[in-house]
């Protein structure tokens, strides 16, 4: 089996490797974990459980304090949450298209493949919320009234997409679509 190692670019919370095996182009975002974090995520469930148990077992009952501990102690728990992802994974199979992959830390694994016939562009988006900005990388399909995200689970950092990004500009402006009916998309000339 035939396996080159091009790039490995670590950043925070994220690493991005980029290699080709057996003719595929394999780029993989690999979720950093904090041990803190995950302590801190345990902790967060045992006050939560704590923080509900404690109202049901008093001989008093519910109270509206009782219920602002809980929605306070779910709200904690739900910022700490760990997230269970290990790596998500974008392998570009030349002449049949893209398989989107998320990898969990249990062992699943969530596959999604998008034909090559049926991406139209891959698009760079910033994203901008209320609370937070960061750039996403989402592929423009046909016949589908909303993007289809690249990257689920993960937010990493625009730097890290950019070589993603170019490859699926590479690969869609490639010869395989020669033979194709479907109009190429336009994308930026590679350096």
């Amino acid at each position: 089996m035939e396996q080159e190692r091009k790039g490995v670019v670590s950043s925070g919370m994220y690493t991005y490797n980029h290699h080709s095996d057996s003719g595929f182009d394999i780029h993989e975002i690999f979720v950093k974990t904090s041990r803190s974090r995950v302590l801190l995520s345990y902790i967060g469930v045992v006050f939560l459980l704590a923080n509900v148990c404690q109202p049901l077992l008093s001989k008093e009952g519910l109270s509206s304090s009782s219920v602002w501990s809980i929605t306070f102690g779910i709200l904690v728990a739900k910022c700490l949450q760990y997230k269970p992802v290990k790596k998500e994974s974008v392998v570009i199979m030349p002449t049949f298209g893209v398989q989107l992959e998320i990898h969990f830390w249990s062992g699943k694994v969530h596959r999604r493949f998008v034909p090559i016939g049926k991406i139209l562009k891959p698009l760079l988006n910033e994203c901008v919320t209320p609370v937070t900005c960061y750039w996403s990388l989402a592929l423009l399909l046909r016949d589908e009234e909303e993007l289809m995200l690249v990257f689920q689970k993960s937010h990493p950092p625009v730097k890290m997409l950019v070589p993603v990004w170019k490859a699926l500009c590479k690969f869609l402006n490639s010869e395989y679509l020669a033979n194709s009916s479907v109009s190429k998309p336009e994308c930026p000339e590679h350096d």
